[in-house]
Order: C-alpha cells, then structure tokens, then sequence
C-alpha cells in the first residue's frame, strides 16, 4: 500500500512531506504499459503532484495538475492529485525507449526535454476559474522543475527528491517522494543542518531499499532537527481516475451527429479509452443514439461549443481553437 506522511522540523520551522509510491508507480505503469524511462518520468511526476496537493491546497475536493511539456519525444507529462489521496497521471507517448546516460541512469531529462514549461495548475471547490502558474523546465528530471516552481511561484525554498528504481527484468521496485521546505521564522542555523543533511543523503530510492521512509525524514534527512510526524498512521495514497461510464460516453458527444452515425454504421459503436487511466470503454449503437440535444458548433472548423443538458464547453468571448470568437445564445 502505497502512504503518505507528514510533519516539521526545527520547531516549526521546516515542513515535510514524504510519500512512498511504489503501488501508485507500478499501477500507473501497468495500465499505460509504459517504457522504464516513460515510467520513471510519470512516476515523479505522480509522486510530486501528491506531494505538492499537501503544500498547495486546502480542501479534499481541491486538485492540483501538474503538467511538463518539454519538447522530448515522451511529449506532455501529466498528473493530477488532491488531499482525498487520489492521484492519477499519464505520458503523452508512454512506449517511448532511450538509450541509458553515460552514468547508467535512466534519461528522464532527454525524454521530458528542456524546450518548454512546467505548468501547475490550482482549482478549488467550487471549481471556479483554475489558476496556473507557468515556468520554464529547469532540466527535465521533474524534482528540480517541481523546486523551481516553489521558489519562484510560491516563494518558498525547497528541496524536492524524487526516485523511481526498476529492477533488471524492468519492473518498479521502489518509488517516493520527500518535500523539505523552508517556513517563514526558519532559524539560519536549522536550515544549515537540513542542506548538509540533504547533501549526505544522496539519492531516495537506494535509501528507501535500505530503510523506511520515516526512519530516512526522521533520522537522515531531519537529522539533529527534532522532527515532529503529525500523521499518525500514515495517510493511505493510491492510483485512482474520475472516469466513468457517463464521462466517457459525455466525450463522444464532441464528435458531430454525422461522425457518431458513422461510428454506428462502421463499426456498431466505439470505444473510448481513458487517456488518465487507459480504461477502455466500449459503447454500442444505443448508447451512441442516447446523445441527444441541440448543438452549437464553431462554423469554422465544426469544434462543440455548446450542447444541450451539457456543461458549456466553451465560454462566451473566448476564441475557438482555430482562432474565431465563441458566440453562445443567453
């Protein structure tokens, strides 16, 4: 079971967060049936996601996503993740392979790519209006991206671990996360002890092979720091999608009425396969036939703007995808 645990250090002064995911990583990978290097990369992103929905938000029905869009040949890397415990993430090519770096370790950063943003993206209940802070990718490798985030957009100093080990037939042996940041009142001297002691560690999962995540924050990396846990067990965390039927067969409703008669006529209905989760759903001609309602579409390129019994897809005034202004009846 993968867990998440909380506390501080240094009377307050330093707050941690650390989670094991190794379920969440092996899940993740198997429903993708992702490469080591694309499932190292979804993995910290996962992982980092979790970790950040316990610094950034502040209700259960709160999420947050992270997105890493770097030019690489793994394309867009996703993951979305709340207080509930939940988290879910994909790679936009998950069957990507590339040659190990001149160390031997796997090459997240050259599969991410640098060329691009790490987005992370806010939205809390009643899920107004998100909010996305945007920054350029610092290396790829998602913890640095994930502490240059908080340095910049948040203000806070951080150090962000993350690791995925896979054994040599491929599988995910280990996988976790740890967040150390720097409270405001943090004593000079206190945040010493945590760099030296962060330089010591070294890398996260040859240590979680070796120890349990509490006794690596409590006696390594909160070494000489009086660190205080405030979960108490330690919170349950687990690879989980929103899909559902419902959503799914909401989805076809993008394509037009003429596209949905021809999947019926071809084929006798589709599937839907969800890109969070990779669940396959397949909806015969009767549910195909039950997506009724009138339907408002761009003239110039035939995108849903709007259908009837439907959550508007697009708001007033913003402009289409191919670049006209959307125009919706009161």
């Amino acid at each position: 079971m993968s867990h998440l645990i909380r506390g501080l250090a240094a009377d307050g002064g330093i707050r941690v967060v650390a989670a094991d995911t190794t379920g969440i990583v092996q899940e993740a990978g198997r429903r993708h049936r992702s490469t080591p290097v694309a499932g190292a990369a979804v993995g910290r992103t996962v992982t980092g996601a979790l970790l950040l929905a316990h610094v950034l938000l502040k209700a259960p029905q709160d999420r947050v996503t992270v997105r890493l869009n770097g030019g690489g040949p793994l394309g867009r890397l996703t993951a979305d993740a709340g207080l509930d415990g939940a988290v879910r993430g994909f790679a936009q090519n998950p069957g990507v392979d590339l040659p190990f770096r001149a160390d031997g370790k796997l090459d997240v950063g050259g599969a991410v790519g640098t060329a691009g943003d790490i987005d992370v993206i806010r939205s809390h209940a009643p899920y107004g209006d998100p909010y996305t802070s945007s920054f350029p990718l610092t290396s790829g490798e998602v913890a640095e991206d994930i502490a240059t985030y908080l340095l910049s957009s948040e203000q806070i100093p951080s150090a962000v671990l993350l690791g995925v080990h896979f054994d040599a037939a491929g599988r995910v042996t280990t996988a976790g996360g740890v967040l150390l940041q720097a409270l405001p009142g943090a004593a000079d001297s206190a945040l010493a002890v945590l760099e030296a002691n962060v330089r010591a560690f070294g890398q996260l999962t040859p240590a979680m092979r070796r120890a349990p995540l509490l006794h690596l924050v409590e006696e390594e990396l909160c070494w000489g720091l009086g660190f205080e846990l405030l979960t108490d067990p330690p919170l349950d965390v687990a690879f989980a999608c929103r899909c559902t039927d419902a959503r799914a067969l909401e989805a076809l409703a993008f394509f037009s009425r003429e596209e949905r008669e021809q999947m019926v006529s071809q084929d006798g209905g589709a599937e839907v396969v969800c890109h969070w989760c990779g669940e396959h759903r397949w909806f015969d001609a009767a549910a195909i036939e039950s997506i009724k309602g009138a339907e408002i579409r761009c003239p110039d390129c035939n995108t849903l703007w709007f259908r009837e019994g439907q959550t508007p897809v697009m708001r007033e005034g913003e402009r289409c995808s191919c670049g006209r202004l959307v125009e919706l009846p009161n």
